[in-house]
């Protein structure tokens, strides 16, 4: 079968879920193979690679790569795409790597598509554009397929690979250099998932009224293992971290589970999270938009609605 690459995201050495989605995909449209780079590589990481389908893992693990940005990984990518010839490279949709997807495109004269939900036979892909106010199905025409694929959109599914490791020889050049990494400063985290891999997540909106209420919002979540979300309107009133806002102008999500409570459901909104498996909407405007979306709807006041609903969820565990 032909060779499909897939670019690993790691934390520390740590493998993402998303590349592990990636790899499931990659097994149904060819042979997986593995692109590590920078830090961190281990017995561990190579391990987990393996196990959810990597038949190679390619390593770059060189400072060159790690210290500059974007442009070393766009030409290390070119570089396999010329000397391997795989049938499709896929990265995760992030704000990195589809800048890496861009850049790989005119290196090796060929298509990029990106936001994609899900990939069929003859690499034909669903994607969601125009701020998520349609759903296209797609196929690259010139050159290979090179797809960002949505973290969450694929479940993740085990099939150990042979994870034979290959160093690969790669000179950065000067120009890849021209922008360097001068300082990492780690972000502290809390115990909730991430909000872009999360597989459920909970939103509040303008509804919730202020920044106290929203420890409501965070109950939930905390009950239900979730990652917390914001619309625009709530980041913008300083009553949640703008990192934590969903939204065409925020983070894209497809989670198994999007509850959104207090949130009217404005397009901006919608490009963010319409592409999670399902939608619960507490609202207390039985016209609001988000119903529209909603798999399941709630009307009535989210401030008696969530505590029950987290109580309930207490009761179940």
């Amino acid at each position: 079968m032909s060779e499909v690459l897939v670019l690993v995201e790691h934390v520390e050495g740590q493998v993402k879920k998303v590349t592990l989605e990636l790899l499931t995909l990659a097994r149904r449209l060819g042979t997986p193979s593995a692109v590590w780079t920078g830090a961190g590589y281990s017995p561990e990481a190579q391990a987990r690679l393996a196990e959810y389908g990597a038949e190679k893992i390619y390593l770059a693990d060189s400072a060159e790569i790690a210290d500059y940005v974007v442009a070393p990984k766009a030409e290390l990518l070119a570089h396999l795409v010329t000397e391997k010839s795989p049938v499709a490279v896929l990265v995760a949709a992030t704000a990195e790597a589809k800048e890496i997807a861009g850049r790989l495109a005119i290196k090796t004269d060929s298509g990029v598509l990106t936001d994609v939900v899900g990939i069929e036979d003859g690499l034909v892909a669903d994607q969601s554009i125009f701020g998520g106010g349609v759903n296209v199905r797609s196929r690259v025409t010139k050159g290979i397929a090179i797809i960002a694929v949505r973290p969450n959109a694929t479940p993740v599914e085990a099939a150990t690979g042979a994870g034979t490791e290959e160093q690969v020889s790669f000179t950065v050049s000067d120009a890849a250099k021209s922008a360097r990494i001068v300082e990492r400063v780690k972000e502290e985290k809390g115990a909730r998932p991430e909000l872009t891999e999360a597989a459920i997540v909970v939103s509040g909106g303008r509804g919730v009224g202020s920044a106290e209420n929203f420890s409501i919002i965070e109950e939930l979540a905390d009950s239900l293992g979730a990652a917390v979300g914001a619309s625009r309107a709530a980041t913008d009133a300083g009553w949640y971290p703008h990192q934590f806002q969903v939204g065409q102008t925020g983070k894209t999500v497809s989670p198994q589970l999007y509850i959104a409570a207090g949130i009217s459901g404005a397009i901006q909104h919608r490009a963010g999270m319409q592409t999670a498996k399902t939608i619960l909407a507490i609202n207390k405007d039985p016209e609001a938009p988000i119903f529209e979306l909603a798999d399941f709807g709630v009307v009535g006041d989210l401030h008696q609605i969530v505590p029950q609903l987290t109580q309930e969820v207490g009761k179940r565990k």
